[in-house]
């Protein structure tokens, strides 16, 4: 399999088995609490959500939320703070390169590449993967409702992603990456992603399908890709 084919799985979103065997008890239940509050606040909301509720899906004490994170406004922010480590982990790995180069000339021919290997990955790792349920809902309830949670995960996964592939559009057309034009594309691109994430029940509907899974994925990166060879081109010829 080479740098920019699809990947079929990724584990970086599932929890960590390596990590869950050798970290201390206090360790296992701090994970488990958040990965709880994830969910739920996702499902439910913020307000919709107990501490009581957070706890017995944690399979912990009630009163280890106030010792872990001083209460459940705390453990909202781990959460958030949770989303920006892992999101940041898979976005290393899927600009890899690219983040190392950008500050580098580069022909237009390998940014397009690198930003059909960023949309691929992209595609595999919010749309078919089912880990990514929490974390999506999560963050589609923050941007409805900001709290100081959305000004963490903007900051920390938002505002940085959205900047480097900015630049990796910068190399492939050579419009300014900071341009108002070339940051509304950009958004474009990402959202056009998104929508298989948040409207997977239409489409599945829609194509016929069963399931979002690995042949579905590379269609939707395919299908997207071609979109941004089609901008690309036009940006070019302006």
């Amino acid at each position: 399999m080479n740098d920019h084919e699809p990947k079929t799985t990724n584990p970086s979103l599932a929890p960590d088995a390596s990590r869950d065997a050798t970290a201390s008890g206090a360790d296992q239940t701090r994970f488990a609490l958040i990965q709880a509050a994830l969910n739920l606040f996702g499902r439910k909301g913020f307000d919709g959500t107990s501490t009581r509720e957070i706890a017995t899906v944690a399979k912990a004490n009630i009163g280890s939320i106030a010792y872990h994170f001083g209460g459940k406004e705390g453990l909202r922010c781990a959460c958030a703070e949770h989303i920006v480590e892992t999101v940041n982990a898979i976005a290393r790995h899927a600009l890899g390169q690219a983040a190392s180069v950008l500050s580098d000339p580069m022909d237009r021919e390998t940014a397009r590449s690198m930003l059909h290997a960023v949309v691929e990955r992209f595609v595999v790792t919010v749309v078919c993967n089912p880990q990514a349920v929490p974390f999506v809902q999560f963050v589609l309830r923050e941007l409805a409702h900001p709290t100081s949670a959305l000004e963490r995960i903007y900051g920390g996964v938002f505002e940085p992603n959205h900047k480097r592939f900015c630049m990796l559009w910068e190399k492939a057309t050579g419009r300014p990456a900071d341009s108002e034009a070339t940051m509304l594309t950009v958004f474009t691109v990402v959202g056009q992603v998104m929508y298989f994430r948040i409207a997977r029940e239409a489409v599945k509907r829609r194509m016929g399908w069963t399931e979002l899974g690995p042949a579905e994925g590379r269609a939707i990166a395919a299908t997207v890709c071609a979109n941004i060879d089609a901008m690309l081109a036009a940006a070019r010829k302006d």
